[in-house]
């Protein structure tokens, strides 16, 4: 049976030459295979990385494609869709890295779903590094059992597979033009379109791990995104969930006024050598109800 597959990859500001050879010499490997692998620069301010990026074109059936403004996380993946040419697309981040030399192969075993979703798995990190404490505390919960019972919650962009024609149906919601939750979303409009997402083992690796500085940001960025969509989010996140039960104003204003007090001891210690992950859902709680004063 003929199979083919574009593999579609948004970068920013990182090199993705290792992740294209992998799936490069993945795909050649595979019989009767029609693929193509596509690499969309969503603006990068990095010309090294510009330039080590652009011998992906060197590569027969693959692209690297240079866009000279950033559109976002959620329409860089629909322009990916739209220059993809064959019935199954795998959207990988850029970032990642492969772990098993079967990996294309098992998602090919396991196109009897319209969507299917890998999951990752978490490298070795600095054990002061925040966001690599943060993703190892969570690793249990990646496997495919675990994911397969909040299916539509726990689906992330990183690793997963989609019919084309499904995708160009129902693609990202573009107004998500800043970091986070366009994958909580897409999550949950495909389970009120009734499609199945099919969970497998089958993990991209999580090897790179930013400055703490820079994690908390995008952290806070996040953040606001949540506030800005919280009505379309509503029951696929747990902060959502933890803040909507909180019914006591006085509640509310008391961790709000310990964010404005402690806010920047807070973050001396989340941006130092000994972060903490209680300290750090204290923070975010605290920084997402400063968003919500005037609601």
């Amino acid at each position: 049976m003929k199979q083919e597959l574009s593999i579609l990859i948004p970068v920013y500001n990182d090199v993705g030459t290792s992740l294209v050879t992998q799936l490069h010499k993945q795909a050649t490997g595979i019989n009767g295979l029609q693929y193509e692998i596509i690499v969309a620069d969503d603006g990068s301010t990095d010309s090294a990385v510009i330039k080590a990026n652009s011998i992906i074109n060197d590569l027969p059936h693959c692209h690297y494609l240079l866009r000279e403004f950033n559109s976002g996380r959620a329409a860089i993946r629909n322009f990916l869709a739209q220059q993809a040419h064959y019935e199954w697309l795998l959207f990988l981040d850029g970032d990642m890295s492969i772990k098993s030399e079967s990996f294309l192969h098992n998602y090919l075993e396991a196109a009897d779903c319209q969507v299917v979703y890998g999951g990752y798995c978490v490298g070795e990190g600095e054990p002061g590094n925040l966001r690599y404490r943060y993703e190892k505390a969570s690793e249990r919960l990646h496997t495919a059992a675990q994911r397969q019972q909040h299916p539509y919650r726990d689906f992330h962009t990183s690793n997963f597979m989609i019919l084309r024609e499904l995708m160009m149906s129902i693609p990202f919601d573009e107004r998500f033009l800043h970091y986070g939750y366009e994958d909580v979303l897409f999550g949950k409009t495909l389970s009120q379109h009734h499609i199945r997402i099919k969970h497998i083992d089958n993990p991209v690796g999580f090897d790179t791990f930013e400055p703490n500085e820079q994690f908390l940001a995008k952290t806070e960025e996040g953040m606001r995104t949540l506030h800005d969509f919280r009505n379309e989010l509503r029951g696929y996140n747990n902060l959502l969930t933890l803040v909507g039960g909180i019914h006591i104003a006085f509640v509310r204003s008391a961790i709000r006024l310990w964010h404005r007090l402690f806010a920047p001891l807070e973050r001396r210690i989340l941006t130092g050598r000994h972060p903490s992950l209680t300290l750090f859902r204290l923070y975010k709680l605290g920084y997402y109800l400063t968003l919500t004063k005037n609601d």
